[in-house]
């Protein structure tokens, strides 16, 4: 009698993301069951919400098939440096957005959620702080019109 081999296959952070995606559109589209969904062209409270929660169990389901089809990858190890940095600068940009103004605080973030990156440069990181804090401001300040306050005076 001959070994049997068995041959995994997908990669596991595909599925991984894949069951977190449907997984999260999941409690979206259940916690939104009970607004009016409406129609689309009078949308009521809840077209949005299972609208959007629609396509991310969609996404997933897609990025899940995709992952079956790939070679077998194993998940890396949780990296919590660069986890708590990220977390960090997400949230001293909430914080600093109301006292010091979407300037400072999209700058502060990028400038310090690239230090999750042990191979940052500081002028890549100086440059791409400028860019994106002015796309930022064209595109949420003056073309959303975000109500949040641009600097701190």
């Amino acid at each position: 009698m001959g070994a049997v081999s068995v041959s995994l296959r997908g990669s596991r952070p595909d599925l991984l993301a894949s069951a977190t995606l449907m997984g999260l559109g999941g409690v979206a589209l259940c916690s939104s069951q009970d607004l009016n969904f409406g129609s689309a062209a009078m949308m009521g409270p809840g077209f949005m919400p299972v609208v959007v929660s629609s396509l991310v169990i969609l996404l997933g389901a897609v990025v899940g098939l995709a992952g079956l089809f790939k070679a077998a990858e194993a998940i890396d190890k949780v990296r919590l440096r660069p986890l708590l940095i990220l977390l960090s600068a997400v949230g001293g940009f909430a914080i600093a957005a109301e006292m010091a103004g979407f300037l400072i605080a999209s700058a502060g973030l990028i400038i310090f959620g690239s230090m999750a990156d042990r191979e940052w440069r500081l002028r890549e990181v100086v440059v791409s702080s400028i860019v994106l804090t002015l796309f930022g401001l064209v595109v949420f300040i003056y073309g959303l019109d975000v109500q949040m306050p641009v600097g701190p005076f």
